[in-house]
This record gives structure tokens, C-alpha cells and sequence, in this order.
């Protein structure tokens, strides 16, 4: 694909789920792909497979609740590639639980990881953005982010948060950077797995099971607005399973 053949894309996020699949896709497509996660093993092993399949990566544990972690991403693929092309800031987490819970823990790792890691990709990326005179944001929101329901206010309030932060960067980044927001709907992913309220997690693993779309189909969604020629801008993507109410 030429839109994105020898492009160089970081992707946090990228040991599991949508972040794995936009890595595996994006560098059959031709990109240098940088990944970043906490799970040093499980990055490892992708890269080892993309590397097996004739791809390009470099890699880092990266904790995005960390400036600085995010800061060093950024620059491993500088003096890896030598320019950067488009930051995916994927990394989510989504414990969600009612209100009453009171699990404060919870919601300041959402606000930690979903708003501020964000935030800190930005903070890396835009300068060097800027001295190019070229870059792309992916940004991973939710469909929870249009629509609020019982159980999420925190989750939603968050991923709201990523749609806000998008939209006010792309009408301040002017006509030579780009800015994504991709809002998955019900995915199969790992997204239970930082759930603590045990009944809400299983009834999210069961809905999973049921009718949950492949993490494939959003990697799709991001490598269409990656590909597209540098003067048109897709602003927001969201993808569903047809399934989801």
C-alpha cells in the first residue's frame, strides 16, 4: 500500500488486542512500526513474529503513565528510522463498575492511562511533528465516548475526554498534521481483564464471547485514515459490530 509503505508508526497499546493487530497489519503493509507496552515478554514475541514475516520493528516497554517512557518512544524511533510518521496512541484500560463502588483506584488509572497517556504521547510527538512539517495522531476512543449507559461513567467520561483532546488539536495543528480518533465498539480484546468487579466482568467476557467483533477489524479502520493522501484528514471512524444495540 503505498499510503503507508516505509512509514514509520508508533503504537502504544501494542502487546494484545487492537494495538497487536494494527502492529501485525500495519507492518505487512510496508510501515517501520514501533511498539510500545508494559509487557516486555509479549512485545518481544510480536516483534519476533513481524520480524519472521519480513517486517520492520523496534520496541520498548513503555508505561504511558510515564512522561518519560513515552518521551523515549518517541525518540527510539528517531534514531531508529530517523522521522516519525504517525503516533498511535492506543494503550487503554477500562475497569468499570457502578458509581457506588467508589473505586477510586480504578478511576485514577483510567484518568492515568486513557487521558493522560494521551496526553503525553502529544507532548513527545508534536514537536517532532511540527520541525518535520508532516505527522498523523490515532487516537483510540470508544463508542462509550457517544453514548453513556450504567456502569461506564468514568470509562466514557475518559474516552470523551481522547474525542475532546483530538478535535481541539486538530483545529490547532493546522494544514500540515493529521488527527484520528478511531471509536471502537464491543472488541475482542483484553479490556476485561483490568475489570475488579468480578460480576461485571464476567458478563463482559460472556457478551465478548457472543458478539464481539476481531481487534483486525479497528487496525483496518486506523490503516485507512493512515493511508489516505496528506491532504485529507479523517477526522473520526467508528466501528461497530453490527450485533451491538
Amino acid at each position: 500500500m503505498p499510503g503507508i509503505k516505509d512509514k514509520v508508526i508508533i503504537i502504544t497499546g501494542a502487546s494484545s488486542g487492537i494495538g497487536e493487530a494494527a502492529a501485525l497489519l500495519l507492518a505487512a503493509r510496508g510501515a517501520k512500526v514501533v511498539l510500545g507496552a508494559r509487557g516486555a515478554e509479549r512485545l518481544a514475541a510480536l516483534a519476533d513474529r513481524i520480524t519472521r514475516a519480513g517486517g520492520e520493528v523496534a520496541f520498548a516497554a513503555t508505561d504511558v503513565t510515564r512522561r518519560d517512557d513515552v518521551s523515549s518512544l518517541v525518540a527510539l524511533a528517531l534514531e531508529r528510522y530517523g522521522k516519525l510518521d504517525v503516533l498511535i496512541g492506543n494503550a487503554g484500560i477500562g475497569p468499570i463498575s457502578p458509581l457506588d463502588d467508589l473505586r477510586v483506584d480504578d478511576w485514577e488509572g483510567m484518568v492515568d492511562i486513557n487521558i493522560k497517556g494521551v496526553l503525553y504521547g502529544i507532548a513527545a510527538a508534536l514537536p517532532v511533528f511540527r520541525s518535520q512539517g508532516f505527522g498523523h495522531f490515532v487516537h483510540t476512543a470508544s463508542t462509550a465516548a457517544h453514548r453513556i449507559v450504567p456502569n461506564m461513567a468514568v470509562y466514557a467520561a475518559t474516552k470523551m475526554a481522547v474525542r475532546a483532546i483530538s478535535e481541539g488539536l486538530r483545529q490547532e495543528a493546522g494544514d500540515k498534521l493529521r488527527v484520528t480518533v478511531v471509536s471502537p465498539g464491543f472488541t475482542r480484546t483484553s479490556f476485561a481483564e483490568s475489570m475488579t468487579d468480578p460480576a461485571l466482568k464476567a458478563q463482559t467476557l460472556a457478551a465478548m464471547d457472543k458478539l464481539a467483533m476481531p481487534p483486525d477489524a479497528i487496525a483496518r479502520a486506523m490503516a485507512f485514515a493512515i493511508e489516505q493522501p496528506a491532504d485529507v484528514d479523517v477526522g473520526e471512524i467508528i466501528v461497530r459490530p453490527t450485533a451491538q444495540g
